[in-house]
C-alpha cells in the first residue's frame, strides 16, 4: 500500500485524479461483471466523474445500474473511517440495485424459501451453501456489525492487520447473506471498507479485478470456509488476492507514468492521426489493443488511406514510438513505453 501511495503521490495533480477515475472504473466494472452485469464503460465513467465532482460536462447516462454502481465507489472511499450500520448497508444495497426492479431494495431478505447458492439443471441441482433462514438475518446482522466495529483499529478488540480482518468480514458477510440479491457486491465493498480503515485512507486498487482473475480459487475457498470453522485457507486465499491486487494497482500506476513520459517524449512530433491511433491503443490500458494495430487497423480508426497508414505507422517507428513485430502484411506495432510496452 506503501508503495502505490507513493507512486500515486509522484503523479501530477491531473494524472493522480485520472488514475484513481481508472482504478474505480476498473473496480465497479469487475464488480458488477462477476455477477453477471456487463456494464457500459463511457456510463460507468461519466457517474464516477460525476459523483466525484471532477467534471461538469459528463453526459447524463441512461444507464441506472452503472449510476449505481458509480455512487458505491465513490461513497466507500468517502465514508471509509465512518463506523458501519445497518443504514450504511441499505444505502450501499439500494446503489447496487438501482435500476431493478425484482428486488426491495434496502431492507434484509424476508422471504421464506431457503438461501441456496446452487448449480446444474433443474431436477438435478447441486446445493452448494444454503445461508440462515430469513427471520435470522436481523439478529445475526446486528451481531456482526457490532463485531465490525469492534475489531476496529481503535475499536475495543482490534484486529491490527487490515486484510486478515477484510478477509474475516468478506466472509461472515456472505455467509449471513442478508440481502436478497447484490450481496457480493456489497460485501466486497466492505472488504475496501476494512482495508482502508487499516491504513488510514482510502485503498486504490481493484479487488474484484483479482478475484475474477482467480474466480475458481475464490470460490471454492468460500465455499470450504462456509462449511468449516477453519478458516485459515480462506484468509490466506482472500490475503493473496489483496496482494494481488495491490500489485496489478502498482503496474496501472507506472503505466501512467510511462503514459505521461511517452507524450513528453513524442510532444509536437506526432501529427492529428498520429495521436488519434496512439491514444486509441492507450486507451486499453495495460491489456493491450485486442488484434493487433495493422495498416487495416490503422485506416479504420483514422479513415485514411492504405498508403498514408503505411507511411504514418513508418514514422511512428523510425521516430521510436512503435515498435513492429512480424513482416510483410502481418506486421503489427505495440506502443514503445520503455518497460511497459503496450501491444497495439
Amino acid at each position: 500500500m506503501g508503495r502505490v501511495s507513493g507512486l500515486l503521490d509522484a503523479l501530477p495533480e491531473e494524472a493522480q485524479a485520472e488514475t484513481t477515475i481508472d482504478m474505480m472504473v476498473s473496480e465497479a466494472m469487475k464488480t458488477s461483471e462477476i455477477e453477471g452485469e456487463y456494464l457500459n464503460r463511457p456510463d460507468v465513467v461519466s457517474s464516477i466523474r460525476k459523483n466525484l465532482g471532477v467534471s461538469q460536462k459528463s453526459p447524463q447516462t441512461k444507464d441506472k445500474k452503472a449510476e449505481g454502481i458509480a455512487e458505491l465507489m465513490v461513497d466507500v472511499r468517502n465514508s471509509y473511517a465512518e463506523k458501519l450500520t445497518k443504514e450504511k448497508l441499505f444505502s450501499w444495497h439500494e446503489m447496487v440495485m438501482k435500476g431493478t426492479r425484482r428486488i426491495k431494495a434496502g431492507s434484509w431478505r424476508a422471504h421464506k424459501e431457503p438461501m441456496q447458492v446452487i448449480s446444474g439443471p433443474i431436477g438435478k441441482t447441486k446445493i452448494h451453501f444454503e445461508a440462515s433462514p430469513s427471520s435470522h438475518v436481523p439478529k445475526e446482522m446486528t451481531q456482526f456489525i457490532k463485531w465490525f466495529n469492534k475489531t476496529h483499529p481503535t475499536g475495543k478488540e482490534p484486529i491490527k492487520h487490515a486484510p486478515i480482518r477484510s478477509a474475516i468480514a468478506h466472509l461472515y458477510f456472505e455467509t449471513i447473506h442478508p440481502f436478497e440479491d447484490g450481496n457480493g457486491r456489497v460485501g466486497r465493498a466492505l472488504a475496501e471498507k476494512a482495508l482502508s480503515q487499516g491504513v488510514g485512507h482510502p485503498i486504490l486498487l481493484s479487488l474484484s479485478t483479482m478475484i475474477e482473475t482467480n474466480k475458481k480459487a475464490y470460490y471454492d475457498a468460500l465455499k470450504v470456509a462456509q462449511g468449516s470453522n477453519e478458516i485459515t485457507q480462506w484468509i490466506i486465499c482472500f490475503v493473496t488476492t489483496i496482494l494481488d491486487a495491490h500489485i496489478y494497482a502498482e503496474k496501472q500506476i507506472g503505466f501512467t507514468i510511462s503514459k505521461a513520459k511517452f507524450f513528453d517524449r513524442f510532444k509536437g512530433q506526432l501529427n492529428d492521426r498520429q495521436l488519434k491511433v496512439v491514444r486509441r491503443m492507450l486507451k486499453e490500458g495495460l491489456k493491450g489493443f485486442k488484434g493487433g494495430m495493422s495498416s487495416k487497423n490503422y485506416m479504420t480508426i483514422t479513415g485514411t488511406s492504405k498508403a498514408t497508414a503505411t507511411r504514418d505507422l513508418q514514422d511512428l517507428t523510425e521516430k521510436g514510438a512503435l515498435i513492429p513485430s512480424g513482416g510483410g502484411r502481418g506486421t503489427c506495432y505495440e506502443i514503445n513505453l520503455g518497460s511497459s510496452r503496450i501491444s497495439g
